[in-house]
């Protein structure tokens, strides 16, 4: 089943982007995933635009803070961890040697989060649900349905996120290159790989799923984004990592998706 009204602590749950261009972004992944946009006003003039399919919450797109624009972060893709309590989420990963970058805080009524970066580098969220728990559909054609950790030193980040998040993570069987899966419980919760591109730092890279994977990097580039790796085939599936129109990387996924 693809859609979600509840996420166990410890799985990835939701997937956000904070861009340049809102307005800009919202035309690509509309046209790219067929997502409809409700505007949820945040403060004066600004907004937490959702994205939909079939009526159902998958994503949203939001404006970048101008202190990250000042600063020259690149607009960037966010992944959400479900957490019973966001602040010990937080203290937690002090504990472990990670740096808080936002203390837990609420989100009006939709519920209570914070910015965590690993020891390594990488940024990611959690979230403790209230009004809203996640996305509503996952694992299908336009919803997200990976979370994948790239990162300098893939072993030395095993000891931060399974005491944070108790994920069991090992070595993944069969794969071409050295890739550690996550579990989270008995359920498949994301992948752990090393940097391949000079210069790119940590991080967490979103996957959503599409039907087709030629045809949907012919629609990135057609609508302004660009392609930077793959097609690749994985033999459970076809993956390429791709860009935004305003420098948001992100992948696709062709393939198996109830993984």
């Amino acid at each position: 089943m693809s859609e979600r009204t509840q996420y166990p602590p410890g799985t990835f749950c939701w997937a956000d982007l904070t861009t340049t261009d809102q307005e800009a972004a919202k035309a690509f992944y509309g046209g790219l995933f067929g997502w409809e946009a409700e505007d949820m006003p945040v403060g004066e003039g600004v907004y937490y635009s959702m994205q939909r399919l079939r009526g159902k919450d998958v994503a949203a797109i939001s404006p970048q803070p101008q202190q990250q624009r000042d600063a020259g972060v690149p607009p960037a893709w966010n992944s959400y961890v479900s957490v019973e309590s966001a602040d010990a989420a937080v203290e937690r990963a002090k504990e472990l040697g990670g740096t808080v970058h936002a203390p837990a805080f609420d989100v009006m009524e939709a519920g209570r989060m914070g910015v965590i970066q690993d020891p390594q580098g990488a940024f990611f969220l959690v979230w403790e649900p209230r009004q809203h728990v996640g996305a509503a559909l996952v694992n299908e054609p336009g919803a997200f349905v990976w979370n994948e950790l790239n990162t300098s030193d893939p072993e030395a980040t095993i000891p931060f996120y399974s005491g944070l998040f108790g994920w069991k993570v090992e070595a993944a069987e069969g794969s071409a290159e050295p890739y550690l899966s996550i579990k989270n419980g008995d359920a498949n919760n994301g992948g752990i790989r090393g940097l391949n591109q000079p210069g790119v730092p940590p991080h967490w890279l979103v996957y959503f799923g599409v039907e087709d994977i030629d045809q949907a990097t012919a629609s990135v580039e057609r609508l302004g984004g660009s392609k930077m790796v793959g097609p690749i085939d994985i033999q459970i599936a076809k993956i390429a990592v791709v860009s935004d129109p305003q420098g948001a990387f992100f992948a696709l996924y062709a393939g198996q998706m109830d993984l």
